[in-house]
């Protein structure tokens, strides 16, 4: 998947919600919807949105499913976010080394 699937899955609050729900343990609906003000079928679908996205998978146990984020389904997210935080850094050090250029021909 890509990062734009993965965004566009955690735009909303709900997934945000469940996906954060999972990062102690796998879960099944049930206890997924047992924490959340949404309804079990609504977890569902938010569920099933997040696995399309590549962001959580299941895997199932006697009659349950258990959802646990998928870490890898993250990293397209991750390095599209961090190409930000190289341009910050960038512009961070163009800045300081400007400051030391005015501060090299300073007369005191």
């Amino acid at each position: 998947m890509t990062y734009e699937t993965a965004l566009t899955a955690l735009a909303d609050p709900s997934r945000r919600r469940i996906l954060e729900s999972l990062r102690e343990h796998p879960r099944t609906v049930s206890d997924i919807a047992g924490r959340q003000p949404i309804s079990r079928p609504a977890v569902s679908q938010h569920l099933k949105v997040l696995q399309e996205a590549g962001l959580v998978s299941a895997t199932p146990h006697g009659t349950a499913r258990y959802y646990v984020i998928r870490r890898e389904g993250l990293s397209e997210l991750r390095t599209y976010l961090d190409t930000f935080w190289d341009d910050v850094l960038r512009a961070y050090a163009e800045e300081v080394h400007r400051h030391m250029g005015e501060d090299n021909g300073r007369s005191d």
